[in-house]
């Protein structure tokens, strides 16, 4: 993986929130399948705070598609969310991987919160990617390098 190269602690910030017992299944999945040298961190609205703390460490963000969900459901301002998690990133000085869903591919949402959706994780990807010094589309279980 790309973060187990580098000496643990590893950190995992976790963006999603159980509220219901299926997603309390896949949470409690997802941490049984990661080593003792993973450190986990939830952080469901404050990323920027959560990777600023561990400045030195790897980290892993998981996920940057849940962390808006969050956001726009919790009617936190998106644009300003995303320039501190912006500033913290460009402020970190280890590896950092951030996970993301391509919601722009299919169908467009029928309703309005879907389509503020779609376009606010268009943008965030779109943000990401340009201060990423490599971006993998993953397709498949396959990765397709596009930076």
């Amino acid at each position: 993986m790309l973060l187990t190269a580098h000496a643990e602690p590893w950190i995992y910030v976790a963006t999603g929130q159980a509220f219901d017992d299926e997603m309390r299944v896949r949470i409690a999945e997802h941490r049984a399948r990661r080593s003792a040298g993973w450190h986990t961190v939830e952080a469901p609205v404050e990323l920027a705070a959560a990777i600023g703390a561990q400045p030195h460490r790897p980290v892993l963000i998981d996920c940057l598609t849940l962390w808006l969900t969050n956001l726009m459901l919790g009617g936190h301002d998106v644009a300003a969310a995303s320039a501190a998690l912006e500033h913290a990133l460009a402020a970190r000085h280890a590896p950092t991987v951030l996970v993301g869903n391509e919601v722009g591919l299919g169908i467009v949402p029928d309703t309005p919160l879907g389509r503020a959706f779609r376009d606010e994780a268009g943008r965030l990807n779109q943000r990401m990617a340009a201060l990423a010094g490599r971006v993998v589309f993953m397709v498949a279980g396959l990765p397709m390098i596009v930076k």
